[in-house]
């Protein structure tokens, strides 16, 4: 009896403590969430008067207008979301295929100086991004003399140290006796590199394309620093121009990033599985 009825006592205190857990996993999901609401909602209203500056939670009037607005603006607004995809993409396949090989070689092939070069690869990961800005700028325009062009805003995202160590420390858990196995098989380095590496590294792989692809298409230093006409800015360099010094188009800016976000959010949800297949990884053993 007594012990029925300290099981029953704890029943009280169980769901307390699931409902007071579950308020705050939704008040954290409401906090993550308003900003695209309103980004969204926000896109939808007038855009005289958001020039007006009439913040509100639900605009006066639900229309299109804001939309037509932002391609209408500008003849360039299809040109800048061009220029987005073009670099973004670019440098997301650029990443996931030489950071996959760099990671490889890091984490499988033994050659002389590899624990000294990664040393420096992590020692450059740790400078800030900031930092880099300034050589980086005038290597681009007053040495290799490529301002305003494609390869100025994708040459230097190339592949980042962030992806390599990533790769690497992914790679060191794949077994090295199915390496060995393809070896005995006559495989080359190249052949277990596509053959073996590859498919065992969607997971990594499918990561580093999301992270890059979005790091990518939201920079806007870096294209704002080396672009001057408007043909080769990037959205979010362009969403820029909506901005005056009495007024902002508030909700065709809106409705520019809402258009702009829909990219990442098409990789993200066709992606996903593979983040849930990382987080299961190495549970299983046997």
């Amino acid at each position: 009896m007594a012990l029925y009825s300290t099981h029953t006592g704890n029943k009280p205190i169980k769901y307390i403590r699931n409902t007071t857990i579950i308020i705050v996993l939704l008040l954290f999901a409401l906090a993550t969430l308003f900003p695209i609401y309103f980004m969204i909602i926000s896109s939808f209203g007038d855009p005289v008067e958001a020039g007006a500056l009439s913040y509100s939670l639900w605009p006066s009037k639900i229309s299109l207008d804001s939309y037509k607005f932002f391609f209408d603006y500008s003849e360039h607004s299809y040109r800048w979301l061009l220029n987005s995809l073009i670099v973004a993409g670019c440098v997301t396949i650029s990443n996931v295929v030489f950071a996959t090989l760099a990671g490889y070689a890091f984490s499988k092939i033994r050659f002389k100086g590899r624990t000294v070069l990664f040393f420096v690869l992590l020692c450059a990961m740790m400078i800030p991004y900031q930092v880099t800005q300034v050589p980086l700028y005038i290597l681009i325009v007053n040495v290799f003399q490529i301002e305003n062009t494609y390869r100025a805003l994708i040459m230097p995202g190339l592949v980042t140290v962030y992806n390599i160590f990533l790769a690497k420390q992914f790679m060191t858990s794949i077994p090295t006796e199915i390496l060995e196995c393809a070896k005995v098989e006559g495989c080359n380095q190249l052949q277990i590199f596509i053959r073996v590496i590859v498919p065992l590294s969607k997971t990594v792989m499918a990561v580093m394309a999301i992270l890059t692809f979005m790091e990518s298409w939201n920079t806007f230093f870096w294209p704002f620093l080396v672009t001057n006409t408007m043909d080769m800015q990037t959205i979010q360099v362009g969403l820029k121009n909506f901005r005056f010094a009495n007024t902002t188009y508030f909700a065709p800016m809106m409705a520019g990033a809402t258009i702009s976000a829909l990219p990442m959010f098409i990789l993200f949800f066709s992606l996903q599985k593979y983040f849930l297949e990382g987080v299961t990884v190495g549970a299983v053993k046997g």
